[in-house]
């Protein structure tokens, strides 16, 4: 698992101050003490004592005997041996745990182990060396109550610097969750450390006092105690001598302590002055820090938890007084990921400091502006009393925010979005206020308008979209999606070229949905992918078997829609060639269709991707030709087989040819760059006449036939029907187009 990179941080500095005390204690480290005993001692540290423990009964606690070999190695060696030793002793049981219990450790683990270790027991060291000026430290040198307390200093020292320093890195710098953590994982595991200082000790008196000599140093000791108490008594005479001396220079020292005194008070009067301004910087310190935490560090305006409390008082006056009118706006600037992503985050933030203060140049001063995070803004308006006037304060700030403005080089234009919610009673906390606010955004969003005031219809319509959306995630497993088949056409002599796989939902509550309400779902939500697999696996399944019928029917193809969302997946040409794999179609039989707006999104990525498909063998059509904006430097460049004319462009033409000359300039272009044409919508004779007149491949539509479940189009394969529009003998008109189901038609 990857470490938090404050984590990371800290681990490193841990790591450079135990190289500096490794370093401190090298060169420290006495060479004289490079003796038998301490190469036994360090032999005991690496081998024996990291496969020594003893764990205690009831208790997650296990005695060791490394704690005590760093101990010894300071009662025998001094601190940097022990330093060292530290070292050695956790690196020993570090590759134990490795490569005899197999134990994992996370990246810098071992290294931060030791480096831990030892910056924890140098530091205890040096503190230890300055107690005894302290006067904390009142036991004899060598004694045994000296060697208590001092591998008792040590090791308290030792255990609570190494805790604390592990606890305030996992807590993340929080001094009060280091603390909590450090009594609940930590405290326990001090009898270790205590331990290991008790067994240093005791090995420490046997080997140095376990035999004739410390009788013998006693002796001397109590000779030296004895001897010193009578100098004490000569020295207690003289003091009394002295103390005549002292009384007669008492006088002249309390003048001088006067004098001194009067410039204490002076220096005291200075000190004071001095921690008054001090004082007044906190009380500064203070009020910055309670700014921060209620505003956004980027543009200064009120931050989302300043617009909570003030939201909330201003629900709670309106709920008081009903003529206490607000509106909240809910904006969203558009289009400002492309300026993160073309001219970096730093202009990014740039534009949205400046934004933020065109908002506040045109609010008064008694309104709220706030940011909610991202390119999320809202504001309180307190002024306007309809929702009507609130709308054009709106607009002027729509029309404001779209004033392009050059910036570090590049000329910036953005967009907003705004939602308006009115004060109303129901409301009783801000999320409920902001929540319509926000529904009322994504409309005018989605109605590519600016401005749109929220109504209770269309919290009904989100709800709607979000049951939709629910309900269209479970929509595979529960059987409720199916596909239809509209045959594609030769146009010349009717036959049949394949089919154009279209989507339906049957939904076990509301029956058919349009796929004008849930394809933009699906695409906004994601699920289009995961649907679009679904509908290569069956399309593909369906159209292996259909070949099989006849030799009529062996070549025949299916097209299937490829969305915008899954052409950017990575996963895309896998998902294509498992659904081919698996349903043994040649590829030849399948043809992906991409609407000529997603193809020319990013043209890069799109030209590379149609490459890798093609390498496939599938068939590639460039759908809903000239609804968007070609480039034909680029179009000329991208593989497609086939462009496929969008209906707006067919039904155009006139009952006598009229108005058909785009078809012609479309098909003509088709032509010069050796791709198919297919014309879409075809409903009257007339239209079919002009199309086949100009050349045109293939067509599609009403007149041709009707999308078809998928038995109905298998039935039509075994009749070997024939595509053309059936003339009848009376008239020798074709099927009406008033005979169309308009609510068949399918934009995927």
């Amino acid at each position: 698992m990857a470490l938090d990179p404050q984590e990371k941080l800290s681990r490193i500095i841990t790591i450079a101050f135990g190289f500096l005390a490794v370093i401190y204690a090298v060169v420290n480290f006495d060479v004289s003490n490079l003796t038998p005993l301490l190469g036994a001692l360090l032999l005991f540290a690496v081998v024996i004592a990291p496969r020594a423990s003893i764990p205690l009964p009831g208790t997650d606690i296990a005695l060791t005997f490394s704690d005590a070999c760093v101990y010894l190695a300071f009662l025998f060696y001094g601190g940097p041996t022990a330093i060292l030793f530290a070292g050695i002793e956790t690196t020993a049981n570090c590759l134990y745990l490795h490569y005899r219990q197999g134990f994992k450790f996370q990246q810098f683990m071992v290294p931060f182990n030791i480096a831990l270790n030892v910056v924890s027991f140098t530091a205890a060291y040096l503190i230890w060396t300055t107690l005894p000026t302290t006067r904390l430290v009142t036991a004899t040198v060598g004694s045994a109550q000296h060697l208590i307390v001092t591998l008792g200093t040590i090791s308290v020292l030792h255990f609570v610097i190494a805790s604390s320093i592990l606890s305030f890195i996992r807590a993340k710098n929080r001094l009060s969750e280091a603390y909590r953590n450090w009594l609940r994982d930590f405290s326990s595991r001090a009898m270790m450390h205590i331990v290991g200082a008790g067994l240093a000790a005791l090995v420490y008196m046997l080997a140095i006092y376990g035999d004739i000599l410390t009788a013998a140093i006693s002796a001397v000791g109590i000779a030296i105690v004895y001897f010193s108490y009578r100098r004490s008594v000569s020295d207690l005479k003289r003091a009394m001598r002295e103390t005549e001396a002292v009384q007669e220079e008492k006088a002249e020292t309390e003048r001088t302590l006067r004098k001194e005194a009067e410039v204490y008070a002076e220096e005291l009067a200075v000190a004071l002055e001095s921690q008054e301004r001090a004082n007044l910087a906190l009380r500064k310190s203070e009020q910055d820090f309670q700014h921060a935490a209620l505003h956004d560090a980027l543009t200064g305006l009120a931050n989302r938890k300043l617009l909570h409390d003030k939201l909330l008082a201003r629900i709670a006056k309106y709920r008081n007084d009903n003529s206490s009118v607000y509106h909240v706006l809910f904006l969203d600037l558009s289009r400002f990921k492309n300026i993160n992503d073309s001219l970096g985050h730093t202009i990014g933030d740039k534009v949205l400091s400046i934004a933020a203060r065109r908002f506040l140049r045109l609010v008064t001063p008694s309104d709220t502006v706030a940011r909610l995070g991202g390119d999320e803004f809202a504001i309180i308006l307190k002024g306007p009393s309809t929702a009507s006037k609130a709308k054009k304060v709106a607009q002027r700030i729509h029309d404001s925010i779209s004033q392009p403005f050059s910036l570090s080089g590049n000329r910036i234009s953005i967009s907003v979005n705004i939602g308006i919610a009115p004060a109303d009673l129901e409301y009783t906390m801000p999320e409920e206020i902001l929540r319509d606010a926000d529904i009322a955004m994504n409309y005018a969003k989605a109605q590519r308008e600016s401005v749109a005031v929220f109504t209770r219809d269309l919290r009904t319509r989100f709800l709607e979209r979000v049951r939709l959306e629910m309900d269209l995630s479970h929509a595979i497993e529960r059987g409720e999606l199916s596909m239809s088949y509209q045959p594609l056409v030769r146009i010349a002599d009717g036959k049949l070229l394949g089919f154009e796989a279209l989507l339906r939902w049957n939904h076990s509550e509301y029956g058919n949905i349009s796929p004008a309400r849930f394809i933009p779902i699906a695409e906004d939500s994601g699920l289009i992918i995961p649907i679009t697999k679904w509908i290569l696996r069956e399309t593909t399944d369906q159209m292996a078997e259909w070949r099989k019928i006849s030799p009529e029917t062996r070549d025949i193809l299916v097209s299937v829609n490829i969305s915008g969302k899954h052409l950017s997946s990575e996963d895309l040409v896998y998902d294509i060639e498992h659904a081919l794999e698996r349903s043994k179609l040649a590829p030849e039989g399948l043809k992906l269709e991409i609407t000529e707006s997603t193809a020319m999104d990013n043209p890069e990525f799109t030209l590379k991707l149609l490459k890798d498909l093609k390498r496939l063998g599938v068939q590639l059509s460039l759908d809903d030709f000239g609804t968007g904006y070609s480039s034909l430097s680029i179009l000329h460049k991208l593989p497609f087989d086939t462009i496929k004319i969008d209906r707006s462009f067919v039904s155009g033409v006139g009952p006598n040819g009229e108005d058909s000359e785009i078809l012609q300039t479309i098909i003509s272009l088709a032509k010069n760059l050796r791709m198919k044409v297919i014309a879409e919508g075809i409903e009257t004779s007339a239209q079919l006449s002009v199309l086949k007149h100009l050349g045109c491949d293939y067509g599609q539509g009403y007149l041709l036939a009707k999308p078809m479940t998928a038995a109905k189009a298998e039935a039509a394969l075994y009749d070997g029907r024939s595509w053309l529009p059936y003339q009848t003998a009376d008239n020798g008109t074709s099927t009406s187009p008033a005979e169309i189901d308009r609510n068949d038609i399918s934009i995927f």
